[in-house]
């Protein structure tokens, strides 16, 4: 019987983390207009932005955790907003990278993801964001994320055991490109606020207050990660 599980188990590790032959150009190019359309017209983006949230927010969380701090819970809204609570020092690196994780994340998840699948590795992608997802559930602390959190990740979970192979594949490249374009628009969307005079209390003003850097100039790395991460992340998908 331990033989028999140790086999199983090998077995469903080499299906997890073997490699998948890449799907058409086509596909490809497919599921870029596909993510194009859900994230540059304005409705479909009202409702697609709360997976950015969640990746948002989750980037918050794990960096928290990753640097010391005592990660209290994570709350999404209706409106897309999201706020990440965490206990340590006010200041200092932690809470510096803590706050500078959030609009970082998306793109940079997108960016990894398209290593993955540049890789051939597209089960292990739709695992390894089932994980992110289920970890980001455990620190859920209102109705609305859990439902959004759960339903998310339950389409990753039917995607990963129910699908066949090529739709596993337009699945995992539609997420990734939607990561890498969606990671993108945040950051103009703040930088209007801005101009408007709100968002003040913005991750870009905390960290201004943190380093007594200029808001801008976060703004600008913002803009600089996720414009990089489509570029590059880009180049792997459409394998160039």
């Amino acid at each position: 019987m331990v033989s028999t599980a140790s086999a199983s188990l090998a077995s469903l590790w080499d299906e997890v983390a073997g490699t998948q032959p890449d799907p058409d150009l086509w596909v490809v190019v497919a599921t870029l207009v596909a993510a194009l359309a859900v994230v540059v017209p304005h409705t479909p983006w009202r409702i697609a932005r709360n997976a950015i949230t969640i990746a948002h927010e989750g980037g918050h969380g794990l960096v928290a955790l990753l640097s010391g701090r005592t990660l209290t819970g994570i709350r999404l809204h209706s409106d897309t907003s999201g706020l990440t609570v965490s206990r340590g020092k006010p200041t200092g690196i932690g809470m510096i990278l803590t706050a500078a994780a959030g609009y970082t994340a998306p793109p940079l998840l997108g960016l990894g993801g398209a290593a993955l699948l540049g890789a051939g590795r597209i089960t292990l992608l739709l695992w390894l964001a089932t994980a992110l997802l289920l970890a980001v559930l455990v620190m859920i602390r209102n109705a609305y994320g859990a439902v959004t959190v759960l339903a998310t990740g339950s389409t990753f979970v039917l995607v990963s055991w129910l699908a066949g192979p090529q739709v596993q594949a337009a699945f995992a490249y539609a997420v990734v490109w939607f990561l890498l374009l969606g990671g993108v628009r945040p950051a103009f969307e703040l930088q209007a606020k801005r101009r408007r005079g709100g968002a003040g209390d913005s991750d870009a003003d905390q960290l201004s207050r943190l380093t007594h850097v200029p808001a801008g100039m976060w703004l600008f790395l913002f803009h600089a990660v996720s414009v990089c991460s489509l570029l590059g992340g880009g180049r792997w998908l459409l394998g160039l």
